[in-house]
């Protein structure tokens, strides 16, 4: 009994012909073995597939030291092990062993404070970062710039239409050197100073990619709805309309608003009174 207790691990075939060969009992079945261990609940650590091959089996001092040393590193433990018994097992058999028994090992695989890191002092290849070729291959270089750079004086044309332009000055979103302004907006600006109140541009043409300031007029923001068409102003739309009804719709718009501002003036006084 204290034999089978201690090699019941090993494969139920082994285990009946190193039983029989140890003890000469042929009278002693593989059955009869098999039903031995679940009466005495010998868990074998196999469960219908999971774990494939032979078990690995221990002897009682082996266990014993086994489980005094648990807490060491893996490879010590496995070095040491070898050392005091002569047995060449695998770390891996070792550590798959201590998690069997659920012994714990007191570490979680998290830096403690004030633990050294083990690569502390190890130089690197040049350029910093991995040793490996392939690893240094896609690193950047001091000074190096993505090949998705947008320079001073990149272009790009909003969900809007128009066109924006990166220009040297601080995002005061973001704190970053550069920011896109509307590039119409920002060249009328350089030739004729800031918009005046209350006014904003609008194209001549009617095309929102041509950024030439000569192509841009400052009007009121009034009159900018009244451009757009339709039956609040029983006019066409001034930017899909033909080149030669341009002007006469940018005067209509303008006199339909002066004519509400002067409407709004006359009520304005008439409530005063």
């Amino acid at each position: 009994m204290a034999w089978l207790e201690e090699n019941f691990r090993m494969v139920i075939s082994d285990y009946h012909k190193a039983f029989i060969e140890k003890f000469g009992r042929a009278d002693v079945d593989l059955v009869h073995l098999n039903q031995l261990r679940k009466r005495k609940g010998w868990k074998v650590g196999r469960d219908g597939g999971r774990y494939k091959g032979r078990l690995r089996t221990y002897t009682s001092a082996e266990m014993v030291w086994l489980e005094e040393n648990r807490l060491l590193p893996i490879s010590e433990y496995r070095a040491q092990f070898v050392a005091a018994f002569g047995r060449e097992v695998s770390a891996k058999a070792l550590h798959q062993l201590r998690k069997r028994y659920g012994w714990k090992t007191g570490r979680t695989g998290q830096f403690q404070k004030g633990q050294i890191s083990h690569n502390k002092g190890v130089p690197c290849a040049p350029g910093k970062g991995g040793r490996h070729p392939n690893a240094q291959r896609s690193q950047f270089r001091k000074g190096n710039l993505p090949h998705n750079t947008k320079f001073l004086g990149h272009e790009r044309v909003s969900k809007d239409g128009y066109v924006e332009i990166s220009v040297d000055e601080e995002n005061p979103h973001t704190g970053y050197e550069r920011r896109y302004v509307l590039k119409h907006l920002h060249l009328w600006e350089l030739a004729n100073g800031p918009v005046p109140e209350g006014q904003c541009l609008k194209c001549v043409d009617g095309n929102r990619l041509n950024t030439d300031p000569e192509n841009w007029i400052a009007i009121p923001r009034g009159v900018l709805p009244r451009l757009n068409g339709g039956r609040a102003t029983r006019v066409m739309a001034y930017d899909t309309a033909p080149a030669e009804l341009k002007p006469a719709l940018m005067t209509l718009a303008r006199l339909d608003q002066k004519t509400s501002e002067i409407r709004k003036r006359k009520n304005d006084r008439r409530e005063a009174n």
